[in-house]
């Protein structure tokens, strides 16, 4: 399937990016077709270059990131670069930037600016805060974002918060600014106007507050840390079982609760007790039903708890390390795990779980700091002795 056509085959993406949510925003249209250009400093390149040398002297966020990607050395503050940007902007479909607010603005790519050039161009902006309002130019990290979004006032447990163990906020801005150029493109396809994107990682994550902020609005209630319980329905979570590895099960309806008491910790008794009856009296009562049930799950096992909820039909799972998630039977018999090519030869991927029939994802390569630089600038017509110029006063 390697000729195979795929959704964004002839899109065409300059992406002035770095790090995270910006990179991983691209590399979900650069996995399903899309021609991206990743714009690098020259000699320096993409911070995330630099974070590790995990992979085989590669930087392990860099190589998660940026398959599927040309890397194009320019540097934007020379109007020589800037203008190697525009004539790659004329043709564009879509320009993308996740630098600070006004960054792309001062460096002459602002959103005005680029559609003067291309006004069918798609124009997306994903910073912390957005590109208004009073935290617009407030520096913002993942981690100060899950602060600042509620996400670490609900994890961890109650004398401690945590923060999600990944980059949590990043990743959703990430999605919505991919979902937001694809939405816009396909507008654009009955308009054949462009537009701007405004994505920002405070609202991604507030956006992922689910259930909070009704209980807030209709109760005055401030969620709790529960640890690794749900903070509505219990029991549900992983329970520690007596070889020391944990079940994962989701006690969630009435008829699974019966079943669970009955079948599975064999504890009847349970289901005449009237402060478990329901979902709500369960919660308000969670210590001393959550004490019952971590006694009794340390009586056994887990694979006798595993074969328990398999034969009653409950939820459950295993709570697994990376390491037997890399090599879980599902990975393997899906194919999660890919291999592609990079600057120290093949390297494992997580492939992309976007699976559409008659559009399989692309696993090319990795590549090195300014691999395409001069591929492209002869496309856009400079010859030899003007490549060797720019490149000797540093301008690519």
């Amino acid at each position: 399937m390697a000729n195979s056509a795929r959704a964004l085959d002839g899109v065409r993406v300059v992406a002035f990016e770095q790090v995270l949510s910006g990179p991983f925003c691209t590399s979900i249209l650069g996995d399903m077709g899309a021609e991206v250009v990743k714009v690098e400093r020259p000699g320096v390149g993409d911070l995330i270059r630099h974070w590790d040398k995990a992979v085989r002297g590669l930087s392990s966020g860099y190589v998660w990131l940026n398959r599927n990607k040309q890397s194009l050395t320019v540097d934007v503050k020379d109007e020589r670069g800037r203008e190697i940007l525009y004539k790659l902007i004329r043709d564009a479909d879509v320009f993308f930037e996740n630098y600070a607010p006004g960054v792309a603005e001062r460096s002459g790519l602002g959103h005005e600016k680029l559609k003067s050039l291309n006004p069918r161009l798609i124009y997306c902006s994903l910073s912390g805060y957005g590109q208004d309002g009073p935290y617009r130019d407030v520096k913002a990290y993942d981690l100060l974002i899950q602060g600042e979004g509620g996400i670490i006032a609900t994890t961890g447990y109650p004398d401690k918060p945590a923060k999600a163990g990944i980059a949590i906020v990043d990743i959703a801005a990430g999605m919505y600014a991919a979902l937001g150029i694809v939405l816009a493109l396909f507008q654009r396809e009955k308009t054949g106007e462009g537009q701007m994107i405004d994505i920002s990682m405070f609202e991604s994550i507030v956006s992922w507050l689910g259930y909070f902020p009704h209980h807030y609005w209709h109760q005055n209630e401030e969620p709790g840390r529960v640890g690794m319980r749900h903070h509505y329905v219990t029991p549900y979570g992983p329970y520690l079982a007596r070889n020391g590895k944990y079940v994962n099960l989701a006690v969630a309806t009435p008829k699974d609760w019966e079943l669970f008491c009955r079948d599975v910790i064999q504890k009847p008794v349970l289901l005449e007790d009237e402060r478990f009856d329901t979902v709500e009296k369960r919660r308000k009562n969670r210590g001393i039903l959550e004490e019952e049930i971590e006694k009794t799950f340390l009586e056994r096992d887990h694979t006798e708890w595993l074969e328990r909820l398999k034969k009653a039909q409950l939820p459950y799972g295993e709570v697994r390390g990376i390491a037997e998630v890399l090599a879980h039977p599902q990975a393997a018999a899906r194919r999660l795990i890919r291999e592609v090519e990079s600057p120290v030869g093949k390297v494992p991927v997580v492939g992309n779980p976007i699976r559409l029939s008659a559009s399989p994802a692309r696993y090319d390569a990795i590549p090195e700091l300014g691999e395409h630089t001069e591929t492209i600038l002869k496309k856009l017509g400079y010859d030899a002795a003007a490549i060797e110029k720019l490149r000797r006063e540093k301008v690519i």
